[in-house]
């Protein structure tokens, strides 16, 4: 079941993913988990289209000016879907006029609101202003645990169920009549009380904490969901995803994952810890839109995920580089005329080009690439059309030679 979606010319056929005792477990290509379609603004997230990219603005919501400019800036790098954060009711009302100024002043942007605490009136509010709304199950009914608190019985389960889906439901049928999405967003750090008396603070009480919502959301026959299970630990996140995935498939529920490793840091640390978090997964099939969670300023999370997606040949928004990591047999500085053709042509889309620092693995380990910059003899550098050497020109002239070719072949913009 995909739902209804935009057209997509997907590259490739995404099928199940394979088990591991079939060839097909060696495939080259990603076969991404089946699910239906989502809508959020004019992106569609699911199974059928490129996996969309996400991030959140750190200035208050009430800073109206200063929240339009952090959403402005995040969209101009890249970023497809912006969160926001709503914490009150005067946060909520606030989202209605920083909508109008991006319309009014840039282009509408997908925008999600991400609410938490005991939000039912603040989500209600915000859902008219907003293409998405974001809720953590383990705080959207919340309760401060009781330190005394044994267990809880069978009635106290039932009771809490129940005014849960009576809090829940108005915001469902509120998001269903504006034909809006939901995120159910689980957080490992936030499981509430009674899933962790049941469940432990595993990622099994993740998966049956997400599952509470969905099946409310069934039975008010509403679909427009994406699922997140995240947590700071890269084990704990992924464990929970692929719980999630097989809970949800075996019970008629193919909805999109929204992936991230939450509270990652920052520096490469936070980007290895997030990329170790995340690219296991996709390559495995298993999510459809991203965020990497930096603590550093918004935009540096969006050339993060789009470099994950491009190693995983899941999306191309940049030129691809191959580059050999040196040896004795290099023949030219190989770091800096690295530098140098990726200055000249970061802006590019949607090529390969390989520089490599010699002739006896340069054409063969650059098959794949659209162009090469391969060291001939000391001075002199061969360039390829794929497989095909073009020409040889002096070293001093090597870049201005790459652009060149790039030109001729109509396949240049200026930057």
């Amino acid at each position: 079941m995909t739902g209804n979606s935009a057209p997509y010319d997907s590259a490739a056929s995404y099928d199940s993913v394979a088990p591991y005792d079939t060839p097909a477990r060696y495939d080259t290509v990603i076969h991404r988990r089946q699910t239906r379609s989502v809508r959020v603004g004019d992106i569609w997230i699911g199974s059928d289209h490129p996996v969309a990219v996400q991030s959140m603005i750190n200035e208050d919501t009430l800073d109206i000016e200063g929240a339009t400019a952090g959403i402005r800036r995040l969209h101009e790098v890249g970023c497809e879907i912006v969160r926001l954060t709503v914490p009150s009711l005067a946060h909520a009302k606030a989202v209605k006029e920083i909508r109008q100024r991006l319309e009014d002043t840039y282009q509408p942007v997908p925008l999600v609101a991400d609410v938490h605490h005991n939000g039912m009136k603040i989500a209600l509010e915000v859902a008219q202003h907003v293409d998405k709304v974001r809720i953590n199950p383990g705080l959207f009914v919340f309760d401060k645990p009781d330190p005394n608190r044994t267990e809880f019985s069978p009635e106290e389960v039932s009771a809490i169920g129940e005014r849960i889906a009576e809090t829940f439901e108005p915001l469902v049928q509120l998001l269903k009549q504006q034909d809006k999405a939901l995120r159910i967003g689980v957080n490992h750090g936030s499981l509430a009380e009674r899933m962790l008396f049941s469940y432990g603070d595993t990622p099994l009480g993740m998966v049956e904490s997400a599952m509470e919502f969905i099946r409310i959301c069934d039975r008010l026959d509403f679909h427009n969901i994406v699922v997140s299970m995240k947590a700071s630990r890269a084990p704990v996140m992924m464990a929970a995803y692929r719980m999630m995935a097989d809970r949800m498939d075996a019970e008629g529920f193919p909805y999109p994952l929204h992936l991230g490793v939450t509270e990652a840091g920052d520096g490469d640390y936070g980007r290895i810890k997030s990329t170790a978090g995340i690219a296991p997964l996709l390559a495995e099939g298993l999510g459809d839109t991203i965020r990497v969670s930096l603590t550093e300023a918004p935009e540096k999370e969006i050339p993060v995920c789009y470099s994950i997606l491009q190693a995983l040949g899941l999306r191309k928004t940049m030129v691809e580089y191959v580059a050999c990591p040196s040896c004795g047999r290099t023949l030219f500085n190989l770091e800096e005329v690295l530098h140098q053709v990726r200055n000249a042509t970061a802006h590019l889309t949607g090529l390969d080009i390989a520089v490599m620092g010699c002739i006896v693995n340069g054409p063969g380990e650059m098959a794949d690439a659209d162009y090469g910059y391969v060291g001939k003899t000391p001075g002199t550098i061969s360039l390829y059309r794929g497989r095909d050497e073009i020409r040889r020109v002096p070293e001093a002239e090597g870049v201005s030679a790459l652009i060149a070719l790039i030109k001729e072949d109509g396949r240049w913009v200026d930057p």
